[in-house]
């Protein structure tokens, strides 16, 4: 943004996105620091960090973590703070009770929150006079008896949630005794709808748009996050995201999952306030900046190959394929996939993949849980009444 050109704080550095995005910005030719909560993140072993500082957990240290972020910014000289991963939550609470001396790149929480509860993101879709699929939100178990009748035609997804976690598609009725849907948890039944999904990486500024990557992910690690991603164009999808843009008057990095009925129209099915993995289709640190931090017009993706973390597609794509008779389409999409973490003189971050995954084994050990769900617990942002 106008102004911008001090040292840049880029939180979220466990993230590729957070890695990526520093590439991009200290190609350009402004100073990148990084930070986070783990003790060796991939992004911080890159040449584009000229250093990297540790934070307290931001959901369970709230205050020592605002402490820290403030401290950081006026010590380092921090022009703009970039939130990359969930952390944008805590950062937009950390600016609205003090007085930072950095921009952030993100809107208030009132907004924040509003587009990353699934029920009232629908609401909000439907409110600027687009096309939705039915949606209701359950706060209780009474609320999931009219529904039952017609779970089949359903998916039912905590309003709080990431990665696609306890997501039940199209569940028989008795599937429903599983899940206790409250005030504090509230749960939505959304319509199943048929067609292809189409995820979009938007970054904006004041309700316009600066860039956009719309893309497609074949292969996933469970059910929730991509692990291969392949570029489409879809004026149906673009049109959408513009107007939901320009309707909120978004200042920072956005995402959706849309999906495409056969007859063409694009409906929303939910939305991400943060950097997603169509970040990774931008890899001209200029153009980007111009459009991103300056004025220039919309950076538009100059990457066309398919992007992946290879390692990922070892530990999860392989046996995947290996299940479903899939051998052969995996070997094509390892051949046509381009390494995301590798760049041109900075080979260290793909190194950094494994100490990076030792930590994050290590605290599901410790805390007995999915590698996915420890790699998120000490950011994540599950409303106001957590």
């Amino acid at each position: 943004m106008p102004g911008a050109d001090g040292t840049i704080l880029i939180t979220g550095a466990r993230a590729p996105v957070a890695l990526h995005l520093a590439r991009l910005v200290h190609g350009a030719g402004r100073r990148v620091i990084l930070a986070d909560t783990p003790a060796r993140p991939i992004a911080a072993a890159s040449k584009a960090c000229a250093r990297y500082h540790r934070l307290p957990p931001p959901r369970f240290e709230p205050q020592a973590y605002a402490e820290a972020v403030e401290a950081l910014t006026r010590a380092e000289g921090v022009k703009l703070v970039i939130p990359t991963c969930e952390e944008v939550f805590h950062l937009t609470l950390a600016w609205a009770d003090r007085t930072m001396p950095a921009k952030l790149f993100a809107p208030d929480i009132r907004l924040l929150a509003q587009v990353h509860n699934k029920h009232s993101f629908i609401r909000l879709v439907e409110q600027l006079g687009l096309a939705v699929p039915e949606t209701t939100l359950l706060n209780s178990r009474d609320d999931l008896e009219p529904v039952r009748g017609h779970s089949r035609d359903l998916v039912f997804k905590p309003v709080w949630s990431r990665f696609a976690s306890h997501v039940l598609l199209r569940p028989t009725p008795d599937f429903l005794d599983a899940i206790a849907p409250s005030p504090a948890m509230p749960w939505v039944a959304q319509r199943f709808v048929e067609g292809e999904e189409i995820s979009a990486y938007a970054v904006a500024r004041e309700g316009r748009l600066k860039g956009l990557a719309l893309y497609r992910s074949p292969y996933r690690a469970g059910k929730g996050a991509g692990i291969f991603f392949e570029r489409v164009e879809d004026e149906a999808a673009r049109d959408l995201v513009e107007r939901i843009v320009a309707g909120t008057t978004w200042t920072g990095q956005i995402s959706f999952d849309l999906i495409r009925e056969p007859g063409g129209r694009v409906l929303p099915l939910e939305c991400n306030p943060r950097a997603v993995s169509g970040l990774h289709f931008f890899r001209d640190p200029a153009r980007f900046a111009v459009a991103v931090l300056g004025d220039g017009p919309e950076v538009r993706p100059d990457v066309t190959a398919p992007q992946t973390v290879r390692l990922a597609m070892w530990i999860y794509g392989l046996p995947v394929a290996l299940r479903s008779g899939g051998l052969a389409r995996f070997r094509n999409a390892m051949r046509e996939g381009q390494e995301l973490l590798d760049w041109p003189g900075d080979s260290a971050p793909v190194r950094a993949q494994w100490p990076a995954l030792a930590e994050i084994a290590g605290m599901a050990w410790r805390e007995r849980i999915s590698p996915q769900a420890a790699s998120t617990r000490d950011i994540e942002w599950n409303g106001p009444d957590e």
